[in-house]
């Protein structure tokens, strides 16, 4: 599975990894929150996210937060697929040490990198339209469904292969949760838009055209496109301040 699975940057991860958990298991990837390993389960490839214990955590706090965040993500990937949304399968989940076994999407591509390497070529952006869309249109069915991914960047979506298919995949919701508030999905979106234009620049066009799949989309879009507005105003207002 490409792209990140740990909530946080690893600046703030804890300084040392231990070992694997599990014989045949391999680091490639280290958050704040969580590490992330590569290897098989039960013969199938698989990634498993560890959350690991933070050292200022009160111990009876650390185990019930880990706890409810593993079970949280677990649910929210099974919502997905019950909804029609493409997310890993979850294979298995240790609730002794907040542990999730996933599907390892082999070969496939993020959102992120994919968009990087058409604006690298130079491709007119306007291809990737469609992918932008696509991205519009799930995220739509997914606040339908009441979820708030809570971390939603172009490195949390993954494109299985071929990526011409435009099959788009969910992963990391180590930060879900369920809310029917227009406001809860208005942030959602004001989140990706953040972490959308600062990584990939000069695409505010694409932006808007996955925001316009969205409406169309969404049976409840009107509220949150509302509240999405209303959350910028308060962004600009706050940066204008400092």
């Amino acid at each position: 599975m490409a792209g990140p699975g740990g909530e946080g940057s690893a600046a703030e991860a804890e300084p040392e990894a231990a070992p694997p958990p599990m014989p045949g298991l391999q680091l490639v990837q280290q958050g704040a929150e969580a590490r992330l390993y590569r290897g098989s389960f039960l013969g199938r490839p698989t990634v498993m996210k560890l959350r690991f214990p933070k050292r200022y955590r009160h111990p009876a706090l650390e185990e019930r937060l880990g706890r409810k965040r593993t079970a949280q993500e677990a649910r929210s990937l099974l919502r997905c697929r019950r909804a029609g949304i493409s997310a890993p399968v979850v294979y298995f989940v240790d609730y002794t040490v907040n542990c999730i076994y996933l599907e390892d999407i082999v070969g496939s591509v993020t959102v992120r990198d994919h968009i990087i390497s058409v604006q690298k070529s130079g491709k007119d952006v306007s291809s990737l339209i469609t992918v932008v869309e696509k991205i519009g249109e799930v995220l739509a069915r997914m606040h339908d469904e009441d979820l708030i991914h809570g971390d939603l960047t172009t490195s949390n979506m993954l494109l299985r292969p071929p990526a011409e298919k435009l099959e788009l995949v969910l992963i990391d919701f180590g930060l879900s949760f369920i809310s029917a508030l227009p406001e809860d999905k208005g942030v959602d979106l004001y989140v990706l838009e953040k972490a959308f234009l600062s990584t990939h620049p000069n695409t505010e066009a694409l932006f808007e055209a996955l925001l316009k799949k969205y409406s169309v989309a969404s049976k409840k879009s009107a509220p949150v496109i509302k509240k999405l507005d209303e959350v910028r105003l308060r962004g600009r207002k706050r940066s204008m301040v400092g």
